[in-house]
C-alpha cells in the first residue's frame, strides 16, 4: 500500500504543477451552476435545497473523470515513464488504485 500511496502523491503533485486542474476546476464549477441553475430549476421550484445541484454531479463525473483519467495514463505514456512506473515494486492494481484515489480525493455528498 505504500507504493500506492507514493504514485498518489506523485499524480497529485504533477497535477498542480501544471494549470490543467485549474482548467478542470473552473470546467466544472461552470458545468454544475448551468446544470444547477439552468436545467434544474434552482430558483424556479421556491425551495432552499440543493437537489437539483447533486442530482446532476454524476453526469459530470460520468464525463469529467473519463477524460482526467485517459490524461493520466497518456502523460505517462507521452512523458516515457509509464515504464518506469511499470518496473517499480508496485503492482497494476495500486497503481490503478492509487490513479482512481486522486480523482475522488474530495467527498461526495450522500443523500
Amino acid at each position: 500500500m505504500r507504493g500506492c500511496w507514493a504514485v498518489y502523491r506523485r499524480e497529485l503533485g504533477g497535477y498542480f504543477a501544471t494549470p490543467v486542474a485549474s482548467v478542470f476546476i473552473v470546467i466544472f464549477l461552470v458545468l454544475a451552476g448551468v446544470f444547477a441553475f439552468e436545467f434544474g430549476g434552482l430558483f424556479d421550484r421556491g425551495q432552499a435545497d440543493l437537489r437539483s445541484f447533486f442530482d446532476f454531479h454524476p453526469w459530470l463525473y460520468l464525463c469529467l473523470i473519463p477524460a482526467l483519467s485517459m490524461r493520466l495514463w497518456a502523460e505517462e505514456r507521452k512523458g516515457g515513464t509509464i515504464e518506469l512506473l511499470l518496473t517499480l515494486p508496485v503492482s497494476i492494481g495500486h497503481v490503478v488504485l492509487a490513479k482512481f484515489c486522486l480523482l475522488y480525493t474530495s467527498p461526495s455528498p450522500r443523500d
